[in-house]
């Protein structure tokens, strides 16, 4: 039988959380910055191994922060035209937990704020015929 990945599959394999902060950040701020803005945004310890992730004020850039164990890395990302198209958050929702393939969309220029997984399918157990 035919087996390909799912979004699920690939959201299963990772252990890594992403927190995305919904307010735009100062993208001249820098590791001790962000890890200071990490904590205070999303509530979570900057030292954790999660992915912090940070956008500019008109969404043409994005900043992630990762402690590796051993330091903290920086990854800066400017588009050279259009801009990323971040998830809906409720009011007064300072940060969001995303999914590995909900970065991978935003990455690739899909628009969260349109996206709507639908309810799937969920196969019923068959129960053998008593007799037989």
């Amino acid at each position: 039988m035919l087996s390909l990945p799912s979004l699920a599959d690939f959201d299963r394999g990772s252990h890594l959380r992403i927190w995305l902060a919904t307010q735009p950040a100062d993208m001249r701020c820098s590791f001790d910055r962000l890890a200071q803005l990490a904590q205070c945004v999303t509530g979570q310890d900057p030292l954790s191994g999660h992915l912090f992730l940070f956008r500019s004020r008109g969404g043409d850039r994005l900043k992630a922060l990762l402690f590796e164990g051993d330091g903290y890395a920086i990854w800066y990302k400017r588009l050279e035209a259009g801009t990323f198209r971040f998830p809906r958050v409720a009011e007064g929702q300072s940060s969001l937990e995303i999914k590995p393939s909900e970065l991978a969309m935003l990455l690739e220029g899909i628009d969260l704020s349109s996206v709507k997984r639908r309810p799937r399918h969920v196969a019923k157990r068959v129960e053998a015929c008593e007799g037989k």
